[in-house]
């Protein structure tokens, strides 16, 4: 079996993504099927809040982010009754995805492309990019 880890963030790029998942049934049947991990990953907020907002209250604020970006993939492959698990974590976007693909052994990552220009790209950079460098796995990006 797979494992295919699809990061997501709520937006309609990696919701893109987990529809691709759906769809393509055969993405893994040739290894007998294949299991889904969710990943929303929550950048760290800046030391200038933390210092005035307790842990528990930022662990709280993460939490309730990451089940608000997770849920509309959750629902999309509980309708399609497609089985999944969901991870949360806090870090850095690009280096946190690898990490955890790394962790739970996945076999491909799954992820929305944001389609920006060549120039945007340059200036802002991209997780895409910085997962393709990071990973030991193939990325597929889905535009």
């Amino acid at each position: 079996m797979k494992r295919v880890l699809v990061p997501v963030d709520g937006s309609d790029c990696s919701l893109r993504a987990v529809g691709y998942v759906i769809g393509d049934r055969a993405l893994c049947a040739a290894a007998g099927g294949y299991e889904v991990h969710l990943l929303n990953v929550q950048a760290p907020l800046p030391s200038d809040v933390t210092q005035f907002v307790g842990h528990a209250q930022v662990a709280d604020f993460h939490r309730a982010e990451s089940a608000r970006a997770l849920e509309p993939a959750e629902a999309a492959l509980a309708t399609a009754g497609v089985p999944f698990m969901s991870h949360a974590e806090v870090g850095h976007l690009g280096e946190t995805i690898a990490q955890r693909a790394d962790d739970l052994a996945c076999d491909l990552i799954v992820m929305g492309a944001h389609g920006r220009g060549a120039l945007a790209e340059l200036l802002v950079g991209s997780i895409a990019t910085r997962v393709i460098h990071l990973a030991r796995v193939p990325v597929l990006l889905v535009k």
